[in-house]
């Protein structure tokens, strides 16, 4: 078997194993929720429901995302060690940046069913309100795509931390790079407004270390019919692929040199 053979048989089963682990669930609950905020609001303009409906779908379609990406991605590796699996995968001939690539491509799967379906409901829901046709339909569909830039990334942030630290940790500190990363453009600003020298330097560090999340940011403008530029996508394609390279690349340094043992 090829490496990129070795690779895809490894992501394959990080899917199953996040499907045995109920994470595709979520869709059941994200669909309850839709169906009773449509209720709740139907006493709105059609503007306002779909505007609500958008906000909702996609807010849900990350916040959902994210704690898919944060929690299952640090335990991909961790369990493989905590169940010993990691010995007998590692005796064959698999090389450990395979297995890093394979966990990756897995779970990145498995998101970006989780997306797909969430925007099809969402969309679904657009169409219901508005009788069948929705101008909006058509801004969420390059939102929910920046959407799953960013949870891609984000996984790359969990192996990250997974690869050297406890999984209590790692998710402490991924969550961290999460809400650090949606206000990293504002870190610049505070850096340029504070006296002191040792703060301006951490955080100009952390401006340029923490990845700048507000890039695939696009909620709101989708939920007001806003069309996204391609420029911007093609922007933010090129960011989250060179910053995932990087994360996976330090990803597989550090775990080449674990002793497990």
């Amino acid at each position: 078997m090829t490496g990129a053979g070795r690779i895809l048989t490894i992501a394959r089963n990080a899917f199953r194993e996040s499907v045995r682990d109920r994470v595709l669930y979520n869709l059941v609950l994200f669909a309850l929720i839709l169906v009773a905020a449509s209720i709740f609001v139907s006493q709105l303009s059609v503007a306002q429901e779909s505007k609500f409906i958008a906000d909702l779908g996609l807010a849900a379609m990350l916040v959902f995302g994210a704690l898919i990406a944060i929690f299952v991605g640090v335990g991909l590796v961790y369990k493989e060690i905590d169940k010993r699996t990691i010995y007998n995968m590692l005796s064959k001939p698999v090389h450990r940046h395979e297995f890093i690539l394979g966990k990756y491509l897995g779970l990145c799967v498995t998101l970006a069913i989780n997306c797909a379906v969430m925007t099809g409901g969402t969309v679904l829901a657009l169409m219901y309100v508005n009788g069948g046709r929705s101008h909006l339909a058509v801004s969420v569909l390059p939102a929910a795509y920046l959407i799953f830039l960013e949870l891609s990334l984000l996984i790359a942030v969990a192996l990250l931390f997974s690869s050297f630290t406890t999984p209590l940790l790692s998710s402490l500190f991924s969550f961290a790079v999460y809400v650090v990363g949606q206000f990293s453009g504002d870190l610049r600003l505070a850096a340029s407004l504070t006296p002191s020298l040792v703060v301006r330097a951490l955080l100009r560090v952390s401006y340029y270390i923490v990845p700048n999340l507000s890039n695939f940011e696009y909620i709101s403008e989708a939920s007001k019919g806003e069309v996204l530029r391609y420029a911007i996508l093609a922007r933010a394609t090129i960011y989250a692929v060179v910053y995932t390279g990087i994360l996976l690349s330090l990803t597989v340094v550090i775990f080449e040199r674990r002793n497990f043992k």
